[in-house]
């Protein structure tokens, strides 16, 4: 009994002082929506994550990461495609083609340009074996895709062990109601 009256004079004595400390002026009483003056900056592009690790070479990362996407594939296309006829050897023959179909120069095009796509009416995934860059749903396996399309060759058989990243679950599930991520904790 005597530890709780101890407890509530404590927190009575802290407000008090809590109160005192407080001006008019440190309360905003108005509302106001965001704000959007000021000049902003772009820091970083990560459309799609481990694509600007893998194939923007380290001195061109800042230049990357402030280029607009419908500037990216103009400028960083051959640079796309020398790391990944150098990387992998799935495309180390002129004419190999991943299982999409696309040789070295049609794959980084499409990687080139730092954007996660999305389908609007149709099937949302980073790829579910038909549909292929439509979206990402949280459940996608998106670093073995990635893997897949550049080591696994014409049908996916090539380079084995380095077409899989073997992590194959989270290690929390999903929850069934948003924001349908786990707690960290």
């Amino acid at each position: 009994m005597k530890s709780n009256i101890f407890k509530i004079s404590i927190l009575v004595v802290s407000l008090a002082f809590t109160a005192v400390s407080c001006s008019d002026d440190d309360i905003n009483t108005t509302l106001q929506g965001p704000d959007f003056s000021g000049t902003f900056v772009q820091q970083d592009q990560m459309g799609r994550p481990a694509v600007n690790t893998v194939f923007v070479s380290s001195g061109m990362k800042d230049n990357f990461n402030t280029t607009i996407p419908s500037n990216q594939n103009a400028m960083f296309q051959t640079m796309f495609e020398n790391n990944l006829t150098g990387l992998s050897p799935a495309f180390a023959n002129p004419g190999d083609q991943n299982a999409l179909g696309q040789d070295a120069a049609a794959f980084t095009g499409l990687l080139a340009t730092d954007v996660l796509n999305v389908s609007l009416d149709g099937t949302t995934t980073f790829f579910d074996g038909t549909n292929v860059l439509t979206g990402r749903a949280l459940t996608d396996d998106v670093i073995t895709v990635e893997l897949l399309l550049i080591f696994g060759g014409e049908d996916f058989s090539e380079n084995p062990g380095l077409s899989n990243d073997n992590v194959d679950a989270n290690d929390k599930q999903f929850d069934s109601s948003f924001p349908y991520l786990a707690s960290p904790w």
